[in-house]
Protein backbone atom coordinates (compact mmCIF):
# COMPACT_ATOMS: atom_id res chain seq x y z
CA UNK A 1 0.00 0.00 0.00
CA UNK A 2 1.45 3.59 -1.08
CA UNK A 3 2.54 6.04 1.84
CA UNK A 4 -0.12 8.85 1.63
CA UNK A 5 1.70 11.93 1.16
CA UNK A 6 1.42 14.90 3.93
CA UNK A 7 0.43 18.17 3.73
CA UNK A 8 -2.05 20.20 2.35
CA UNK A 9 -4.20 19.90 -1.54
CA UNK A 10 -3.01 23.54 -2.48
CA UNK A 11 -2.48 24.46 -6.30
CA UNK A 12 -1.00 27.45 -8.15
CA UNK A 13 2.10 29.09 -9.05
CA UNK A 14 4.47 31.13 -6.46
CA UNK A 15 6.93 33.59 -8.27
CA UNK A 16 10.05 33.32 -6.60
CA UNK A 17 12.65 36.58 -6.90
CA UNK A 18 15.90 33.68 -6.16
CA UNK A 19 18.67 35.23 -4.31
CA UNK A 20 22.01 33.89 -4.95
CA UNK A 21 24.06 31.04 -3.45
CA UNK A 22 20.98 28.55 -3.37
CA UNK A 23 20.08 25.68 -5.56
CA UNK A 24 16.70 25.88 -7.20
CA UNK A 25 15.91 22.44 -5.62
CA UNK A 26 16.50 23.80 -2.56
CA UNK A 27 14.09 27.15 -3.33
CA UNK A 28 11.55 24.62 -3.94
CA UNK A 29 12.45 22.33 -0.69
CA UNK A 30 11.87 25.53 1.29
CA UNK A 31 8.33 26.80 -0.32
CA UNK A 32 7.15 23.52 -0.23
CA UNK A 33 7.50 23.81 3.66
CA UNK A 34 6.41 27.40 3.61
CA UNK A 35 3.02 26.07 2.31
CA UNK A 36 3.23 22.76 3.80
CA UNK A 37 2.09 21.43 0.50
CA UNK A 38 2.13 17.48 -0.73
CA UNK A 39 3.73 18.65 -4.33
CA UNK A 40 5.99 21.35 -5.93
CA UNK A 41 8.13 21.56 -8.26
CA UNK A 42 9.77 24.26 -10.62
CA UNK A 43 9.63 25.51 -14.39
CA UNK A 44 13.69 25.79 -15.48
CA UNK A 45 16.45 25.66 -13.20
CA UNK A 46 18.78 28.59 -12.42
CA UNK A 47 22.11 28.46 -11.49
CA UNK A 48 22.83 28.89 -7.49
CA UNK A 49 24.63 32.20 -8.25
CA UNK A 50 21.58 33.04 -10.46
CA UNK A 51 19.41 35.10 -9.33
CA UNK A 52 15.79 36.01 -10.70
CA UNK A 53 12.64 34.14 -12.01
CA UNK A 54 12.07 30.82 -10.52
CA UNK A 55 8.63 29.16 -10.71
CA UNK A 56 7.20 27.57 -8.41
CA UNK A 57 4.08 24.99 -9.06
CA UNK A 58 2.27 23.72 -6.19
CA UNK A 59 -0.40 20.58 -6.41
CA UNK A 60 -2.39 20.69 -9.51
CA UNK A 61 -0.30 23.35 -10.85
CA UNK A 62 2.66 20.85 -11.32
CA UNK A 63 0.60 19.92 -14.11
CA UNK A 64 1.21 22.88 -16.16
CA UNK A 65 5.17 23.15 -15.74
CA UNK A 66 5.67 21.73 -19.16
CA UNK A 67 4.19 24.84 -20.86
CA UNK A 68 5.99 27.22 -18.29
CA UNK A 69 9.26 25.03 -19.21
CA UNK A 70 9.05 25.48 -22.84
CA UNK A 71 8.03 29.38 -22.96
CA UNK A 72 10.45 32.08 -23.66
CA UNK A 73 12.51 33.46 -20.99
CA UNK A 74 14.38 36.41 -21.05
CA UNK A 75 17.80 37.07 -18.90
CA UNK A 76 19.82 39.90 -18.29
CA UNK A 77 24.04 39.12 -17.76
CA UNK A 78 27.56 40.05 -17.32
CA UNK A 79 30.20 38.32 -18.91
CA UNK A 80 33.76 38.76 -18.13
CA UNK A 81 35.55 39.34 -21.23
CA UNK A 82 39.08 37.63 -21.27
CA UNK A 83 38.99 34.83 -19.10
CA UNK A 84 37.80 31.51 -19.93
CA UNK A 85 36.65 29.30 -16.73
CA UNK A 86 36.22 25.11 -16.52
CA UNK A 87 32.65 25.69 -15.66
CA UNK A 88 31.77 28.83 -17.64
CA UNK A 89 31.04 30.83 -15.03
CA UNK A 90 32.87 33.00 -11.96
CA UNK A 91 32.67 29.68 -9.60
CA UNK A 92 35.39 28.30 -12.34
CA UNK A 93 39.08 27.91 -12.22
CA UNK A 94 40.43 30.08 -14.88
CA UNK A 95 41.44 27.71 -17.51
CA UNK A 96 42.62 30.32 -20.36
CA UNK A 97 43.24 34.61 -20.26
CA UNK A 98 43.56 37.10 -23.12
CA UNK A 99 44.47 40.93 -23.25
CA UNK A 100 42.74 41.23 -25.94
CA UNK A 101 39.30 43.24 -25.72
CA UNK A 102 36.94 43.91 -27.81
CA UNK A 103 35.40 47.10 -29.28
CA UNK A 104 31.34 47.90 -28.78
CA UNK A 105 31.25 47.60 -32.04
CA UNK A 106 32.76 44.24 -32.45
CA UNK A 107 30.70 42.70 -29.88
CA UNK A 108 27.61 43.91 -31.59
CA UNK A 109 28.81 42.38 -34.94
CA UNK A 110 29.67 38.97 -33.33
CA UNK A 111 25.96 38.84 -31.55
CA UNK A 112 24.00 37.92 -34.90
CA UNK A 113 25.60 34.54 -35.26
CA UNK A 114 23.90 33.50 -31.62
CA UNK A 115 20.03 35.29 -32.81
CA UNK A 116 17.46 32.61 -34.54
CA UNK A 117 17.92 28.61 -34.73
CA UNK A 118 21.37 28.05 -33.57
CA UNK A 119 23.34 24.59 -32.12
CA UNK A 120 24.64 24.93 -28.89
CA UNK A 121 27.09 23.06 -26.81
CA UNK A 122 26.07 22.65 -23.07
CA UNK A 123 28.68 24.03 -20.28
CA UNK A 124 30.72 20.47 -19.17
CA UNK A 125 29.50 21.69 -15.53
CA UNK A 126 25.21 21.33 -16.63
CA UNK A 127 22.93 19.15 -15.88
CA UNK A 128 22.90 17.27 -19.09
CA UNK A 129 23.15 13.70 -18.95
CA UNK A 130 25.29 11.33 -20.73
CA UNK A 131 24.89 7.76 -20.91
CA UNK A 132 22.69 8.17 -17.71
CA UNK A 133 24.94 10.17 -15.98
CA UNK A 134 25.20 14.07 -15.15
CA UNK A 135 27.25 15.72 -17.32
CA UNK A 136 28.73 17.95 -14.05
CA UNK A 137 29.44 14.63 -11.52
CA UNK A 138 31.74 13.42 -14.63
CA UNK A 139 33.08 16.64 -14.75
CA UNK A 140 34.09 17.01 -10.93
CA UNK A 141 35.49 13.35 -11.33
CA UNK A 142 37.92 14.92 -13.92
CA UNK A 143 36.25 12.35 -16.99
CA UNK A 144 37.01 13.66 -20.14
CA UNK A 145 33.86 13.80 -22.56
CA UNK A 146 32.37 15.60 -24.75
CA UNK A 147 28.43 16.98 -25.17
CA UNK A 148 26.24 17.23 -28.29
CA UNK A 149 25.32 20.54 -29.91
CA UNK A 150 21.22 20.98 -29.70
CA UNK A 151 19.34 23.21 -30.96
CA UNK A 152 17.90 26.39 -29.29
CA UNK A 153 16.25 29.21 -30.20
CA UNK A 154 17.45 32.98 -29.48
CA UNK A 155 14.61 35.34 -30.35
CA UNK A 156 16.82 38.40 -29.54
CA UNK A 157 20.43 38.86 -28.01
CA UNK A 158 21.33 43.03 -27.35
CA UNK A 159 24.12 44.80 -25.84
CA UNK A 160 22.86 47.24 -23.16
CA UNK A 161 26.09 48.09 -21.40
CA UNK A 162 29.82 47.96 -21.08
CA UNK A 163 30.56 49.11 -17.49
CA UNK A 164 34.73 48.70 -18.09
CA UNK A 165 37.09 47.24 -20.93
CA UNK A 166 36.42 44.18 -19.32
CA UNK A 167 32.81 43.55 -18.74
CA UNK A 168 29.77 43.71 -20.93
CA UNK A 169 26.17 43.14 -20.02
CA UNK A 170 23.63 41.62 -22.41
CA UNK A 171 19.82 41.02 -22.61
CA UNK A 172 18.64 37.51 -24.21
CA UNK A 173 15.09 36.43 -24.88
CA UNK A 174 15.46 32.45 -26.36
CA UNK A 175 13.28 29.29 -25.62
CA UNK A 176 13.96 25.88 -23.80
CA UNK A 177 17.02 24.32 -22.84
CA UNK A 178 18.96 27.65 -23.21
CA UNK A 179 22.28 28.07 -21.56
CA UNK A 180 23.68 31.67 -20.98
CA UNK A 181 26.89 30.38 -19.54
CA UNK A 182 27.24 28.69 -23.25
CA UNK A 183 26.39 31.83 -24.86
CA UNK A 184 29.23 33.61 -22.86
CA UNK A 185 32.16 31.14 -23.63
CA UNK A 186 31.09 30.97 -27.47
CA UNK A 187 30.60 34.70 -27.68
CA UNK A 188 34.40 35.28 -25.89
CA UNK A 189 36.05 32.62 -27.92
CA UNK A 190 33.97 34.45 -31.31
CA UNK A 191 35.69 37.43 -30.45
CA UNK A 192 38.91 35.61 -29.54
CA UNK A 193 38.95 37.00 -25.96
CA UNK A 194 37.41 34.27 -24.15
CA UNK A 195 34.75 34.97 -21.55
CA UNK A 196 32.47 33.51 -19.34
CA UNK A 197 29.36 34.68 -16.81
CA UNK A 198 29.69 37.24 -13.80
CA UNK A 199 26.21 37.84 -12.83
CA UNK A 200 22.98 36.21 -14.10
CA UNK A 201 19.46 37.42 -13.48
CA UNK A 202 16.58 35.89 -15.38
CA UNK A 203 13.99 38.93 -16.26
CA UNK A 204 10.58 36.64 -16.82
CA UNK A 205 9.72 33.23 -17.77
CA UNK A 206 6.33 32.78 -19.56
CA UNK A 207 3.84 35.12 -18.02
CA UNK A 208 5.96 34.96 -14.89
CA UNK A 209 7.87 38.52 -14.53
CA UNK A 210 10.42 39.45 -11.80
CA UNK A 211 8.35 42.18 -10.56
CA UNK A 212 6.13 40.01 -9.10
CA UNK A 213 8.78 37.64 -7.18
CA UNK A 214 8.41 37.31 -3.73
CA UNK A 215 11.80 37.09 -2.14
CA UNK A 216 12.48 33.68 -0.27
CA UNK A 217 13.55 35.86 3.60
CA UNK A 218 9.61 36.97 3.26
CA UNK A 219 9.06 33.59 2.00
CA UNK A 220 10.22 32.01 5.38
CA UNK A 221 8.65 35.03 7.56
CA UNK A 222 5.58 34.16 6.88
CA UNK A 223 5.91 30.12 6.55
CA UNK A 224 2.89 27.76 7.41
CA UNK A 225 0.92 31.07 8.15
CA UNK A 226 -2.47 32.07 6.55
CA UNK A 227 -1.30 35.06 4.96
CA UNK A 228 1.42 32.98 3.09
CA UNK A 229 -1.54 31.90 0.44
CA UNK A 230 -1.98 35.57 -0.88
CA UNK A 231 1.35 35.33 -2.50
CA UNK A 232 -0.26 32.05 -4.99
CA UNK A 233 -1.04 32.96 -8.14
CA UNK A 234 -3.90 30.60 -9.90
CA UNK A 235 -2.84 27.26 -11.78
CA UNK A 236 -4.67 28.28 -14.91
CA UNK A 237 -1.62 31.49 -15.80
CA UNK A 238 0.79 27.67 -16.25
CA UNK A 239 -1.62 27.91 -19.47
CA UNK A 240 -1.77 31.25 -20.64
CA UNK A 241 0.14 30.04 -24.28
CA UNK A 242 -2.22 27.79 -25.15
CA UNK A 243 -5.74 28.77 -26.36
CA UNK A 244 -8.41 28.28 -24.24
CA UNK A 245 -11.97 26.69 -24.54
CA UNK A 246 -15.29 26.81 -22.68
CA UNK A 247 -16.50 23.59 -20.99
CA UNK A 248 -19.80 23.41 -19.88
CA UNK A 249 -21.13 21.87 -17.19
CA UNK A 250 -22.45 18.43 -18.66
CA UNK A 251 -18.73 17.97 -19.63
CA UNK A 252 -16.94 19.10 -16.46
CA UNK A 253 -17.50 15.29 -14.80
CA UNK A 254 -16.74 13.43 -18.45
CA UNK A 255 -13.43 15.37 -18.51
CA UNK A 256 -11.97 15.21 -15.17
CA UNK A 257 -12.77 11.33 -15.61
CA UNK A 258 -10.24 11.34 -18.83
CA UNK A 259 -12.98 11.14 -20.89
CA UNK A 260 -13.55 12.89 -24.43
CA UNK A 261 -16.27 15.72 -24.04
CA UNK A 262 -18.00 18.06 -25.73
CA UNK A 263 -16.10 22.13 -25.04
CA UNK A 264 -16.56 25.70 -27.56
CA UNK A 265 -14.11 27.81 -28.88
CA UNK A 266 -12.64 29.00 -31.69
CA UNK A 267 -9.84 26.30 -32.13
CA UNK A 268 -8.63 24.25 -34.96
CA UNK A 269 -8.96 20.58 -35.33
CA UNK A 270 -5.60 19.10 -33.83
CA UNK A 271 -5.04 21.89 -31.73
CA UNK A 272 -3.49 21.22 -27.88
CA UNK A 273 -5.90 23.81 -25.80
CA UNK A 274 -7.50 23.95 -22.35
CA UNK A 275 -11.03 23.74 -21.28
CA UNK A 276 -12.20 26.07 -18.82
CA UNK A 277 -15.52 26.03 -16.12
CA UNK A 278 -16.29 28.93 -14.34
CA UNK A 279 -13.07 30.33 -14.30
CA UNK A 280 -11.15 27.30 -13.62
CA UNK A 281 -9.02 24.83 -15.92
CA UNK A 282 -10.75 21.21 -16.21
CA UNK A 283 -8.46 19.85 -18.66
CA UNK A 284 -5.28 19.71 -21.28
CA UNK A 285 -6.08 17.80 -24.41
CA UNK A 286 -6.17 17.97 -28.10
CA UNK A 287 -9.65 19.23 -29.98
CA UNK A 288 -10.78 17.00 -32.21
CA UNK A 289 -15.17 17.54 -33.86
CA UNK A 290 -15.92 19.27 -31.30
CA UNK A 291 -14.73 17.20 -28.03
CA UNK A 292 -11.70 17.90 -26.09
CA UNK A 293 -9.40 14.75 -25.66
CA UNK A 294 -7.98 15.37 -22.26
CA UNK A 295 -4.39 14.42 -21.77
CA UNK A 296 -4.20 16.22 -18.59
CA UNK A 297 -6.96 16.36 -16.24
CA UNK A 298 -7.02 19.13 -13.00
CA UNK A 299 -8.91 17.96 -9.42
CA UNK A 300 -11.57 20.35 -8.11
Amino acid sequence: MARKRKGRDISGWLVVDKPAGITSTSVVNKVRWAFDAKKAGHAGTLDPDATGVLAVALGEATKTVPYITDALKAYTFTIRLGQATNTDDAEGEVTASSDTRPTDDEIKAALGQFVGDIMQVPPLFSAVKIDGERAYKRARDGEDFEIAARPLWVEELLLIDRPDADHVTLEMTCGKGGYVRAIARDLGAALGCFGHVRELRRNWSGPFDVADGVTLAKIEALARSPEIDAFLRPLEEGLQDLPQVYCPADSVIKLRNGNPAMVMGDVEYGDECWACHDGHAIAVGIFKGGELHPSRVFVA
